[in-house]
């Protein structure tokens, strides 16, 4: 098993330019299987669910040319459609939830899919019932393999339709989408996810033939076309690296700049920091983190405690709160926070107790957080990443504390951020990558 061995209590300072969006990657390289002709995709991360996601549309036939370290063209002229029925599939996309986006596009330019229980995070449950719901909508049928349990999606002829969302799935709304740009007539799709990077996935398909409108609301109209074709797209700044480096600058840093965030597509996370007291300056397309000798939580206006909880965007993504609530360790003052999205995301909570943080878990979804305010420095440990999100959150730790960890199980990390030891040995950082 790899392992990050950190020496922490190291200064970090200098520049950084974050990743290519893992979530927009994925959604924009299984688009590709859309057209036969060619898609060209820029800024695509370097890390483990992305390069999962591309040789597994290599296995189904697709065409991949690496022009770059960042940069492919794919071209899906001619899938084995019998290989979507292997047992070879069905495992690969049971260890890849990245997997579930090929069912949208499968399902509207063949009209068939196979569909495994997809792998990815232990952090509580994660249905799928809006996507299925949403493909009946378009007149999909199911049939469900005993034997394999799998499920077998089939629609000679997918028709446009009007469909409610029973809740705002970024991944639904996107398979949705993609399903639905081949249908015949209109859908809409009401409230769907409208996350930057659902919007890339529609600014994509238009530019590919689509007619999506609607895009950024929670109210997208699409009327199908008989096909699409080739186009390029350049994939956004990893908003939740951004807010990784922001978390990381804030307990660590000594000057840290994040340069060319896509500060329009950060919504409220820069204002998350400031609620904990983090001075966040923005510079052109850059975010600037100086030094925080003591950065104090606010509280409301009526004086109660702080809460930060998630949202569906606008609000605060919940890939962030694991970070948010490293910060607040070292903050002065108390927040609570409300992990409302995953019921199992705050449980790794009690490694940061182990390393001498002050944290009430409530419940599943509800910790309490008393900042030590720098006057009592973290411990350091020997820990596992149980998930992306509190793998890079127990990194952020490490980092601060006093003495040698060890972070376990980091292929967590690796499937989200790439080549992170590297990047932030650069900024001054003491971290080893051990394989033992």
């Amino acid at each position: 098993m790899k392992s990050f061995i950190i020496e922490g209590g190291h200064r970090l300072s200098g520049s950084i330019r974050p990743q290519g969006a893992k979530n927009e990657a994925l959604e924009v390289i299984s688009a590709c299987l859309l057209t036969a002709d060619k898609v060209r995709i820029s800024n695509v991360p370097d890390i483990l669910d992305v390069n999962n996601l591309i040789q597994l549309l290599a296995d189904m036939g697709v065409k991949v040319r690496r022009n770059s370290s960042h940069d492919y063209t794919f071209q899906a002229d001619s899938l084995d459609l019998d290989y979507l029925d292997s047992d070879d599939f069905v495992k690969r996309c049971s260890s890849l939830r990245g997997s579930v986006l090929t069912i949208g596009p499968l399902l509207g330019r063949f009209g068939r899919a196979t569909v495994a229980q997809p792998g990815g995070d232990k952090i509580g449950r994660r249905r799928l019932d809006t996507h299925f719901l949403g493909f009946r909508h378009l007149g999909a049928r199911f049939v469900h393999d005993d034997d394999r349990n799998v499920y077998h999606i089939e629609a000679s002829n997918l028709k446009g339709s009007y469909m409610l969302l029973d809740e705002a799935s970024v991944t639904g709304t996107a398979n949705i989408i993609m399903a639905a740009v081949l249908a015949k007539g209109t859908t809409t799709i009401y409230n769907a996810a409208c996350e930057p990077y659902i919007q890339q996935l529609c600014h994509l398909l238009n530019s590919m033939g689509a007619n999506i409108s609607g895009i950024a609301s929670n109210l997208i109209t699409i009327v199908g076309v008989d096909a699409l074709h080739g186009a390029k797209h350049t994939i956004l700044p990893d908003m939740i690296e951004v807010g990784s480096f922001i978390g990381m600058a804030a307990m660590v840093g000594d000057g840290v700049r994040i340069k060319d965030v896509s500060l329009k597509n950060l919504g409220v996370i820069p204002d998350a920091f400031r609620r904990l007291g983090v001075k966040v300056k923005v510079e052109d397309d850059d975010l600037l983190i100086p030094r925080q000798p003591h950065y104090q939580i606010d509280s409301f206006i009526d004086g109660t405690i702080m809460t930060i909880s998630d949202a569906p965007w606008p609000g605060l993504t919940p890939d962030l709160i694991s970070v948010l609530l490293v910060v607040a360790t070292q903050a002065r003052g108390s927040v609570l926070f409300h992990q409302k999205m995953f019921e199992s995301r705050l449980f790794f909570v009690d490694k940061l107790i182990d390393m001498g943080a002050q944290i009430i878990l409530c419940d599943p979804h509800r910790a309490v957080v008393v900042g030590h305010d720098h006057r009592r420095t973290l411990r350091a440990g020997r820990m596992t990443s149980p998930d992306i999100r509190a793998g890079i959150a127990l990194l952020i730790a490490a980092l601060s504390a006093n003495g040698t960890s060890r972070i376990d199980n980091i292929a967590q990390i690796d499937r989200g951020y790439e080549n992170i030891e590297t990047r932030l040995n650069k900024l001054g950082a003491h971290i080893t990558r051990s394989d033992d």
